[in-house]
């Protein structure tokens, strides 16, 4: 996709406010590969003005549960992912593609952050026992909160009388047999 300063970005917002034509008119008119593009960069203007055009610098973090809210909201909605990445005051409607994908894939895990980097090559010698009492004790206070927000999530959608991924399904019996097995 190609990247488009924002003086560009502008001058085709102004193009369509000012009645030169309809998305895919402009779309020709200005050589853009898409028509969408255009619609997007309008409605963003129209959502948050013409700074929203501009190119952002430093990378927004979301939270788990932020990324789990957008989710939600677009599977019980049914709006589409650039009307609520709008809602959401996110950039642009790739961020809510991307987590719908990922949540469809890995299911709640996927959209807790992953750590960044190689991991530290130091030479100190860590208390290996300690190390592994406190990281086991870790990853299940972590597979618990995992699986609340899975169990509550599949109560959501049992609410909303939507349909239940069989990915979920197909989970949920297995994964207290699972933490059994580990526990040994």
């Amino acid at each position: 996709m190609a990247k488009y300063d924002y003086a560009f970005k502008k001058k085709v917002v102004e193009a369509y406010q000012n009645g030169a034509g309809g998305y895919p008119t402009l779309a020709k008119q200005f050589n853009i590969s898409s028509f969408s593009t255009v619609h997007k960069w309008v409605k963003t203007v129209e959502k948050f003005g013409f700074k929203a055009l501009r190119r952002r610098r430093n990378y927004q973090h979301y939270s788990s549960k932020f990324k789990q809210d957008v989710i939600h909201y677009y599977l019980t909605s049914g709006d589409s992912y650039l009307t609520v990445a709008l809602k959401y005051g996110l950039p642009n409607d790739a961020l809510v593609l991307a987590w719908h994908q990922k949540f469809l894939q890995t299911g709640i895990q996927g959209l807790s952050p992953k750590p960044k980097g190689r991991p530290s090559m130091s030479k100190k010698k860590k208390p290996i026992q300690a190390k592994k009492i406190q990281t086991r004790e870790q990853e299940l206070e972590h597979e618990n909160e995992l699986l609340r927000a899975e169990l509550a999530f599949i109560k959501k959608l049992r609410a909303l009388g939507m349909n239940i991924p069989e990915r979920l399904k197909n989970e949920m019996p297995e994964s207290s047999t699972n933490s059994e097995k580990n526990s040994d």
